[in-house]
């Protein structure tokens, strides 16, 4: 069976239930990937998209913490095919420890997977985290 793609709006209807019966079929949806009954994938952008809409204080104003608790089940899912799930949830935790941008949690985790201790960069978002070495060019 071929994955079908998942959108941003699909995990923020179920995440928010801001529009019922949107909510209910994206509840159908993912308890069907959680059955196996259908097989879904994401990307890395689009779930960066996801924290980004659900920690905007213009929007849902969720803490990063209540973003990271309803989202590690969601890529928990046996049905969800990512290539980074590993990275992902780590980068969830980095987000919430770190409090930094949910897309430098993102490189965080990668560079751990990949033991790299380096980073060339001008964010001193990455000084917070104590393990990683930024320089500037």
């Amino acid at each position: 069976m071929k994955p079908t793609f998942v959108d941003t709006n699909i995990f923020i209807r179920f995440i928010t239930k801001d529009d019922s019966k949107k909510a209910a079929k994206c509840w159908l949806l993912f308890k069907k990937a959680r059955e196996k009954k259908v097989i879904l994938t994401t990307s890395e952008a689009i779930l960066a998209e996801t924290v980004y809409i659900l920690t905007s204080k213009a929007l849902y104003g969720l803490s990063r913490e209540e973003v990271r608790d309803k989202l590690q089940p969601l890529i928990g899912l046996k049905g969800l095919k990512l290539n980074f799930r590993v990275e992902i949830l780590m980068a969830l935790d980095i987000f919430v420890e770190y409090k930094i941008d949910f897309e430098d949690a993102l490189t965080v985790a990668r560079m751990k997977s990949e033991q790299i201790k380096n980073i060339y960069s001008y964010d001193q978002d990455f000084d917070k985290v104590d393990w990683i070495g930024r320089q500037e060019p």
